[in-house]
């Protein structure tokens, strides 16, 4: 049944991911999860390989437009993939050792992740709503012509990306908030620097989960059928839509999603 229903799913999932920017990975992973009943470890990792081709798709087409900072790519980089790597490598540790259950210890770091994510964007979202004026204070911006700097950038790509291997959630979401307040990229290349980052996190990501023997192809491939045209036709839908009042229907989703999760074992 899942070959009918998961693409036409994961085009309206699609459609999400290119009407609000909100990430595929909070909503796709949660449906295998709930709707299909997939295991958690195939669920993280088939989701971590259907969301590599998108990012790559995406992040060529920014690069033929110039719209993405390879400094930033770069050095980010740095640091996520082998963060993510080591994450991967948790999975792996606890997967052979079998003292824990692999599935509930997922279902725990998958929500609480998707909840921290979603806080944070909401809180984000209510401050330009109804206080358009009010300043958070400024964090410091990162110059990557110093090795102070260079360190900063490769340890928060560490870490995030260590979250990442994890549990497949946040390679566009959190790193597009450290390209804002530490990076301070303008709207045309913050985009295309955030989608080119993933790309490269995700692919290694992926490689990882493919050595996990967790990544189900019969789940991988009818994302990729679904989910590619939503993105495309989320994206032209976007021109018109009010954004606001879709992204706090969405988090109000993710909210409700994640609680599931945390509170599923």
């Amino acid at each position: 049944m899942h070959y009918l229903l998961l693409p036409f799913l994961s085009f309206f999932v699609g459609i999400i991911v290119g009407l609000t920017g909100i990430g595929g990975a909070s909503l796709i992973t949660p449906m295998l999860i709930f709707v299909f009943q997939v295991p958690p470890s195939i669920a993280v990792s088939s989701d971590v390989v259907a969301a590599t081709l998108m990012k790559i798709v995406g992040s060529v087409k920014h690069w033929e437009q110039k719209t993405l900072d390879t400094k930033v790519v770069k050095w980010l980089a740095f640091g996520s993939v082998p963060g993510s790597l080591f994450g991967v490598g948790i999975l792996h540790f606890i997967k052979r050792t079998g003292e824990y259950n692999l599935d509930n210890i997922l279902l725990r770091l998958l929500g609480g992740m998707i909840l921290l994510v979603t806080v944070l964007a909401l809180v984000q979202l209510l401050l330009l709503t109804f206080f358009p004026k009010f300043n958070l204070p400024e964090l410091p911006k990162l110059d990557l012509e110093t090795n102070f700097g260079r360190l900063l950038t490769i340890t928060l790509g560490a870490i995030l990306g260590c979250f990442v291997g994890l549990t497949s959630v946040s390679s566009g979401s959190m790193f597009a908030l450290v390209l804002i307040g530490f990076f301070r990229l303008d709207a045309r290349k913050l985009v295309g620097t955030d989608i080119s980052h993933a790309a490269i996190l995700l692919l290694f990501t992926a490689l990882g989960h493919l050595s996990l023997g967790t990544v189900d192809w019969s789940l991988v491939l009818p994302i990729w059928l679904g989910s590619v045209p939503g993105v495309l036709l989320g994206a032209k839908i976007c021109q018109v839509a009010p954004q606001r009042p879709l992204r706090f229907i969405i988090y109000a989703i993710l909210m409700m999603v994640s609680w599931k999760l945390v509170h599923q074992v």
